[in-house]
């Protein structure tokens, strides 16, 4: 009796907490496997901040190539990689797209088990991501940024 559909919601969104753009795989896709896509990081520019699941060398390179910085934590065995200050605080606030996961899981109710078609799962989730997008306040990072060319020598 019951359905199990096994997908993934991966999530680009901004200091604000404003969803940017998001792709929705089966479970057993790799993680960093959206990040492949032009059109899922076309929205993305300078740092993207993400967790030791898109460690990769190869991924890094192709999005350095379109102008895109990976920043995520460093795992044990990676020696003599260095990370800016600024980079170090940006990992810190990381946590924006686990609160943001959550208002979407518990406020928004996009993880929900009873579906008995995909219609019903992706009407659902779209609904669950409209919703969020009307709440009238986001999780967010308190950052600002400088303009350095304005900044006094």
């Amino acid at each position: 009796m019951g359905w199990f559909f096994g997908f993934k919601l991966h999530l680009i969104c901004n200091e604000k907490g404003e969803l940017l753009n998001f792709m929705i795989t089966p479970g057993d896709v790799d993680d960093r496997k959206p990040l492949e896509y032009k059109a899922f990081v076309e929205f993305i520019c300078g740092k993207l901040v993400a967790d030791k699941g898109y460690i990769g060398k190869n991924l890094f390179e192709r999005l350095f190539v379109d102008g895109i910085q990976l920043i995520t934590k460093l795992r044990d065995n990676m020696k003599g990689a260095l990370m800016s200050v600024s980079d170090k605080l940006l990992l810190r606030k990381r946590a924006v797209i686990e609160t943001v996961n959550d208002e979407l899981k518990n406020v928004c109710q996009i993880e929900h088990t009873r579906h008995r078609s995909v219609d019903n799962f992706a009407t659902n989730l779209l609904a669950g991501l409209i919703a969020y997008n009307l709440l009238p306040k986001k999780p967010s990072m308190n950052i600002e940024i400088i303009d350095k060319s304005r900044l006094i020598d």
